[in-house]
This record gives C-alpha cells, sequence and structure tokens, in this order.
C-alpha cells in the first residue's frame, strides 16, 4: 500500500515539475521574442538615423530638404507642451488621490469614482483628443495652440497619476498614521509631515512613467490640430506648436528615402529622451522607497 502511495506521489510530482518546466520555457522564449524584436527596432533606426544625427539636427528647424531639416522646433514644442502638462496633471492628480484616499468617504459614489478614473488610464488616447478639441479648441476657443495641446495632454495622463498617487498614499501602514495622531497632529498636517514625504517616491515614480508616455503621445495632439511642419520657435501658450513623435511621423510619411533616414534620426533623440525618464523613475524608486 504505502509503495502504491509512494509511485502515485513520485508520478505527480514528475508531472509538476514537466509542467513547471514547460512554463518557464513559455515564459523565457516570450522574453526572448520582445528582446529581439526591441534588439531589432533599435538596431535599424540606429544604423538608418546615426548619419544625420549631429549638433545641427539639433539646432536646425525642419525643412523641405533632408539634408537641412532639423528638429529644434519639435524639441522647443516639447517643452512647451511639458511645461503646461506637468504642474497641471501634478497638482490635480496628487489632489484628487489625497482627498479620495484621506477625505472621501467609503460610499459607493467614492467607489464609482475610482473605478472610472482605472477605467480611464486605459482608454486610447485619440479619444482624449476628441475631447480636447470639443472642449479646449472649439468650447473654450483656445485654438490650435500649446495651451490646448498641454491641457490636452494632462487630460491624457491624469488618471495615471491619481491611479500611482492612491496607491502610494494607501501603501503607508496605518500605524503612522495613529503615531501622528497620539502626537496630537490635525489631519493636513499628517498630510503635510506624514503622508506626502512617505507617498512622494512612489508619486513620482508613477508621475515620471506617466509624462513619458505624454512625451511619446502623438494621435491625441494630432487631433487638436498640432503642426507637422513649423519653422519657428514658439514664444507664448497662444502660438501653434509641434511636438517630437509628430515630427517624426511627419517625415516617416514621406516617400523620399533620405527622409526615412531622418525620422530615424529623430526617433534616436526620442529614444533617449524616454530612456533618461524612465531611469530617472527606476533610481527614485530605489533610493527614496521605504520598506515598512
Amino acid at each position: 500500500m504505502k509503495n502504491k502511495v509512494v509511485v502515485a506521489n513520485e508520478k505527480q510530482i514528475s508531472k509538476r515539475i514537466t509542467r513547471n518546466k514547460l512554463a518557464k520555457g513559455l515564459f523565457l522564449a516570450a522574453t526572448l521574442f520582445g528582446m529581439i524584436v526591441l534588439a531589432t527596432l533599435i538596431v535599424r533606426i540606429v544604423t538608418q538615423g546615426i548619419g544625420y544625427l549631429d549638433f545641427g539636427f539639433l539646432t536646425s528647424y525642419a525643412s523641405r530638404r533632408p539634408e537641412d531639416a532639423g528638429i529644434k522646433a519639435a524639441i522647443l514644442g516639447t517643452v512647451w507642451i511639458m511645461s503646461i502638462t506637468i504642474p497641471v496633471s501634478l497638482i490635480l492628480g496628487v489632489g484628487t488621490s489625497i482627498y479620495l484616499e484621506e477625505y472621501a468617504p467609503k460610499n459607493k459614489f467614492t467607489r464609482f469614482i475610482e473605478l472610472n478614473l482605472a477605467n480611464l488610464a486605459g482608454v486610447p488616447s485619440v479619444v482624449f483628443g476628441l475631447l480636447g478639441l470639443t472642449v479646449f479648441v472649439r468650447l473654450l476657443e483656445m485654438g490650435r495652440s500649446i495651451l490646448a495641446g498641454g491641457l490636452t495632454m494632462s487630460l491624457l495622463i491624469l488618471p495615471v497619476i491619481v491611479v500611482a498617487s492612491k496607491e502610494a498614499i494607501r501603501s503607508i501602514p496605518q500605524e503612522q498614521y495613529e503615531a501622528a495622531y497620539a502626537m496630537g497632529a490635525t489631519k493636513w498636517q499628517i498630510i503635510r509631515t506624514v503622508v506626502l514625504p512617505a507617498a512622494t517616491p512612489g508619486i513620482l515614480t508613477g508621475a515620471i512613467l506617466s509624462l513619458s508616455r505624454g512625451v511619446g503621445e502623438t494621435a491625441s495632439l494630432l487631433m487638436i490640430g498640432a503642426m507637422t511642419f513649423i519653422a519657428y520657435t514658439p514664444t507664448g501658450v497662444l502660438d501653434g506648436f509641434t511636438v517630437l513623435p509628430i515630427q517624426i511621423f511627419s517625415w516617416a510619411s514621406r516617400p523620399q528615402v533620405e527622409f526615412q533616414a531622418v525620422a530615424a534620426a529623430g526617433s534616436i533623440v526620442l529614444l533617449i529622451i524616454l530612456i533618461v525618464m524612465n531611469s530617472l523613475a527606476i533610481v527614485i524608486r530605489n533610493k527614496y522607497s521605504k520598506r515598512y
């Protein structure tokens, strides 16, 4: 009887080991496939665009001649858009998360809001572009301006910042609150001196990752009428603009082979910016996050 039980257990363990090896091989194959595709894409972009990447490319405006084309206007337009997007999205996003976690009553309406915020984080960017076109460009008569683009981009990344900030605040142990209340602190004092310092690494990580998504965004800004060709530097928030992804899209859509290489050079610059932003998020998370 014991031998039969032992044999049955051995067979069961053997099946589990086999399934584990199959799952491990499947996951490894999926990882390798993604890495190979990414490496192929990077190698192709670098080999195709490295010849056009120089200081003149960074300081020149767009041109109809590929040898004279540059991304100065696109870089400055991206900076202008982010200068509006960052403060608006951070202030509204962090404020919303603080209210939902610290002040809002835990009822069905609050859960309904949280559910919709989570759903909005996965909505396609073109939907936010249509919303920005309707509200900011036409209803508020901002026109196809930097201000309308920055506010539209804020709507796009706001749900992601809210969700990330809520999770960062929620991860703070209850003992921290109880200790602060025992010291006689008020609700706002606890938020200012306990909650925000402890949640800042998580908030910043989520904010930087969402902003890196915004930097590479095209569809929402195309919907509100961002220009594909601009040969001047914006001087105010009501000026027209273009951004790096739209400029790259404009070059890539042209039939000349030379413009394909120029688009690859612009993609290299965009990749460098995204890698720097994501690396900064990783550094902040690893250096400043606390383990409770």
